[in-house]
């Protein structure tokens, strides 16, 4: 690849899915032609979509200005002409890539060219200069704008800005540091390539900040650079990924004994701290589960149990926990289409006894509302579905260690006590009182306890002990 192309464009937001770009700027330019003038192409863009006045102020594309203007969809197959086969700069790369890969793909066109971002060849060429921002650039270097905040005019300034880095490193050097760029996984700009590298490939817990020191994301690894490094791998192709990498300011990590501790500090942590772009794990405040108890006909009927009248580790036929009613209801509902289950005899619709619920309509029902089906065939039906979410019973006389390298998670009644690395501090675990039962650590526990070496686990109490309960 010979041809750079140096792209830029404005947009009506950041938000590549939600927002839709205005104007492109792409300036192509020949490395092998020694003589040749840059090819020059940009166009405004209707963007089908509301341009925020603030835009408007920013940048001085108006709505007025866009009105008539082809839309992506007209010029997407000319765009990918003027920019297949060339290797893609642009400043900040993942905001302008990212933007055009999603409408590209949103056309039917798979854009995935090698990509330059001019931000990482400033601090790699320029490492002591503080600021790697256009403005720092044009003001450091002496670069002219004939339009900032334009997309010919910013795309003028990347090329000026190579230009310049050639006529001062020269041109072999400036081919090591694209080789170099081109092989790197490509890092945010706010993140050393060296801070990066001293992470562990161990077991453990990392954590994005963005600014502001705010909590952006947690996550766990057994291999925790690899999985770091994997993040910004995704990041051009991937739009959450993205958006975490724009955002990214700082990396911190803590190192665990293995694979179950770090779940278990990921879970801890994500509760504690809310990172914004963490969904899981998160506290269920409105914890519940099914308990069956028949009704006057027989029928086997789920009642809702409520956080606070569940005994988790105690408590026979009792299924789930959910995270919400909202969550139980709809888990319900598709065991009863999945089974032929009555809804009204379950509880999920109000309907007159002895008429046919709304699903024996459909034929969603087996006709135990009219008395096509028995009731000891129904039960059995519902039963066995909700088999797989009985929430399980303690299966220890007491409390447990699980034994991770030099450290012991201990356990009760599926709760985490904590972990401890001798006697005295397992002791201080066992006479805490027990914690509120949590949802992901019943379900971590669970999981590591069908491929855990029985070797590695140590009953601690009988349940005749003082561990509150």
């Amino acid at each position: 690849m010979n041809t750079l192309a140096f792209v830029d464009i404005e947009t009506t937001g950041s938000h590549f899915a939600r927002d839709s770009i205005t104007e492109i700027a792409i300036i192509s330019l020949d490395r092998a032609d020694k003589h040749g003038e840059p090819k020059r192409f940009e166009t405004l863009i209707d963007p089908q979509n509301y341009i925020p006045p603030g835009i408007t102020a920013l940048t001085g594309i108006s709505p007025d200005m866009v009105q008539g203007k082809p839309t992506f969809e007209e010029i997407a197959n000319t765009l990918h002409r003027e920019l297949e086969g060339k290797i893609f700069v642009a400043h900040n790369a993942r905001f302008d890539y990212g933007f055009l890969k999603e409408a590209f793909k949103r056309n039917g066109i798979d854009f995935k060219p090698k990509v330059i971002c001019t931000v990482k060849l400033s601090r790699l060429l320029f490492p002591t200069q503080k600021r790697h921002n256009l403005d720092t650039l044009i003001e450091t270097h002496g670069l002219s704008c004939s339009s900032r905040h334009r997309a010919m005019g910013d795309a003028d300034i990347l090329l000026q800005f190579w230009q310049m880095c050639i006529a001062r490193f020269g041109q072999a050097h400036m081919d090591e540091a694209i080789a170099q760029l081109l092989k790197q996984t490509s890092l945010p700009p706010h993140i050393d390539a060296n801070l990066v590298n001293s992470i562990p490939d161990t077991p453990g817990v990392y954590i994005f900040y963005a600014d502001n020191q705010e909590y952006l994301y947690i996550g766990k690894s057994k291999t925790l650079r690899t999985r770091v490094l994997s993040h910004f791998q995704n990041s051009l192709t991937q739009r959450k990924e993205a958006k975490l990498s724009l955002r990214i300011k700082h990396i911190e990590w803590i190192e665990t004994s293995g694979e179950l501790g770090a779940l278990l500090l990921e879970s801890k942590l994500i509760k504690q701290h809310l990172p914004t772009m963490n969904v899981r794990l998160r506290r269920a405040t409105d914890l519940c589960a099914w308990r069956l108890e028949s009704n006057e006909n027989g029928y086997l009927s789920p009642n809702l149990v409520s956080k606070k009248d569940l005994r988790p580790g105690v408590q026979s036929q009792i299924y789930g926990p959910f995270r919400s009613k909202r969550e139980a209801v709809e888990v319900l509902k598709k065991i009863a289409k999945t089974n032929g289950l009555c809804e009204a005899i379950l509880g999920l619709e109000k309907t007159v006894p002895g008429r046919a619920c709304f699903g024996y309509q459909l034929k969603t029902c087996g006709g135990a509302c009219v008395g096509l089906q028995a009731k000891e065939i129904h039960n059995l039906k519902l039963t066995a579905a909700l088999h797989l979410l009985e929430l399980a019973i303690w299966p220890y006389e007491g409390a447990i260690a699980i034994r991770e390298g030099e450290i012991s998670h201990v356990f009760y009644k599926w709760s985490y006590l904590g972990s401890a690395k001798d006697q005295s501090s397992l002791e201080e675990r066992l006479e805490q009182s027990l914690p509120d039962f949590d949802l992901d650590v019943y379900k971590i526990l669970r999981s590591h306890l069908k491929k855990a070496s029985k070797k590695n686990i140590f009953s601690l109490k009988k349940e005749n002990d003082t561990l509150d309960t």
